[in-house]
């Protein structure tokens, strides 16, 4: 194992970053697990900030705020379709 010490702090915020990130196997089971995802958002900032980009950070900071304040909802399943929103489809 590699002494911490020699680690970059980036290297680290990124290391953080993937071990947060949800996975396949458990987006069905975490997709809406609010602290789960604020996590995941949060490293994912801290990855762009340290990379000197807060521009790619506050849009991920912003959406852990509102996994945290419940301003937002885990989106259906990618696997799953979307379901027809019939108030856009053409009238006959």
């Amino acid at each position: 194992m590699r002494n911490l010490d020699d680690v970059s702090t980036l290297e680290l915020a990124q290391a953080l970053a993937e071990r947060l990130a949800l996975n396949e196997r458990d987006w069905h089971r975490l997709k809406s697990d609010r602290n789960v995802r604020a996590r995941e958002q949060v490293a994912a900032a801290l990855v762009f900030l340290l990379k000197g980009n807060p521009t790619e950070s506050l849009p991920r900071l912003e959406q852990a705020v509102g996994w945290l304040n419940r301003s937002i909802s885990a989106p259906p399943c990618p696997q799953h379709g979307k379901k027809r929103d019939r108030s856009i489809e053409p009238k006959s």
